[in-house]
């Protein structure tokens, strides 16, 4: 995966995290058995507590709001595309960071719920909760009610838009999109809503190499969520944002198998609701410059 310089403030981190990709095949993110409790098999990244900013661990980290949770020492496993900056990505130490990932932080600070990340592609996400490999996830991921068939979500915490990114000079605009090749990251809403307006549709591994291949000729549009296309724009000042469209979504959300974990999506409601209420929400969201 191509490494990108996002650069935002660091943020202390309660959750552990594997950086090693991981594509939703047969073995569990940890190398466990099936159960809810966490094995260190060798495979993890275990940070203290520090100013790094990624995914560490720090179990000292805990509070009473969630005493079952936490003295049965379950850690849920997460599973998160870190290709999808500012919500999640990987730094200069190849450590998983993000809004999404301060958020996870935050959460286990007011419940003692603890997370183990696991770095996987984005359209194996829903894959690996349905055969039980991850129990949560979270990767900028749009609730909607097709994807509500197989799984539960937690309430929206961030609303996006549908972003469509051009070369400067270039004559692409929306009413000739239709004749234009159209390249979106692959198990995206984008990926279906670029099938829908041209029969040019370029599926992508990830938003960085259809920015890639836009900047070298081989396709005229990315189609991507509004706040990542912002980010990559940051960083191509020869591509420009042209049209922002509704994705038609109640917004992001986690994503969990249907019916396996009801009180875990409470708790984790709960918690956002009271980060959202105190103000500590927008402060995230503003330090990743998410705030409208």
């Amino acid at each position: 995966m191509t490494k990108r310089n996002f650069s935002f403030p660091p943020a202390k981190s309660s959750i552990r995290c594997h950086i090693p990709r991981y594509d939703g095949g047969n073995d569990r993110c940890d190398g466990g058995d099936g159960d809810d409790s966490h094995s260190d098999d060798g495979a993890d990244m275990d940070f203290d507590d520090g100013d790094g900013g990624g995914c560490g661990d720090d179990s000292s980290k805990k509070t009473t709001a969630n005493a079952p949770e936490a003295s049965k020492e379950v850690v849920y496993k997460v599973g998160s595309s870190a290709d999808y900056p500012p919500f999640e990505y990987l730094d200069d130490k190849n450590q998983i960071v993000g809004f999404e990932i301060d958020l996870l932080n935050e959460i286990t600070k007011k419940t003692g719920i603890k997370f183990d990340v696991a770095n996987m592609s984005f359209d194996g996400l829903i894959p690996a909760l349905k055969t039980g490999k991850i129990d949560i996830a979270i990767s900028g991921m749009s609730a909607t009610d097709e994807r509500r068939k197989s799984v539960d979500f937690t309430k929206p915490y961030y609303f996006s838009e549908n972003l469509f990114i051009r070369k400067k000079g270039s004559d692409v605009n929306k009413d000739n999109l239709k004749d234009k090749k159209i390249s979106a990251q692959v198990g995206t809403l984008q990926e279906e809503a670029a099938k829908k307006i041209t029969n040019q549709s370029i599926p992508a591994e990830n938003v960085a190499a259809a920015i890639m291949s836009l900047n070298a000729g081989k396709i005229d549009v990315v189609l991507t969520d509004s706040p990542i296309g912002v980010e990559f724009l940051k960083q191509n000042p020869d591509l420009e944002e042209f049209l922002r469209l509704p994705d038609g979504t109640e917004g992001f959300a986690m994503a969990f198998d249907k019916g396996k974990h009801t009180d875990l999506i409470k708790k984790i409601d709960a918690a956002i609701e009271e980060l959202q209420k105190s103000g500590e929400f927008d402060k995230m969201l503003a330090k990743y410059d998410l705030k409208k």
